[in-house]
């Protein structure tokens, strides 16, 4: 299995195509966000760019967004099978 890297601004946009899919008319995901879930534990950085920007792996992100999502969603006092699309 190969593992996908992306830099803030390409995991901003995976986190927020996630998150409008999952969650009508959420709120965008910006790449400082990536970089704030970085910085507070929820996204470990695994490498970076030839430039120095930090990565993430696609997998990470996936996890950071749900785990952020999920605590918003309870301090708002929502319960999240409210808003999460069943499956058949």
């Amino acid at each position: 299995m190969t593992t996908t890297w992306l830099t803030a601004a390409e995991a901003a946009a995976h986190a927020d195509r996630a998150r409008q899919t999952l969650t009508a008319g959420a709120a965008h995901i910006k790449p400082a966000t990536i970089r704030q879930w970085a910085s507070r534990g929820h996204l470990q950085r695994t490498g970076l760019t030839e430039r120095g920007h930090p990565l993430y792996s696609l997998a990470d992100v996936a996890r950071a967004e749900v785990a952020t999502r999920s605590r918003a969603l309870r301090l708002a006092g929502i319960p999240e099978a409210l808003t999460t699309p069943t499956h058949p």
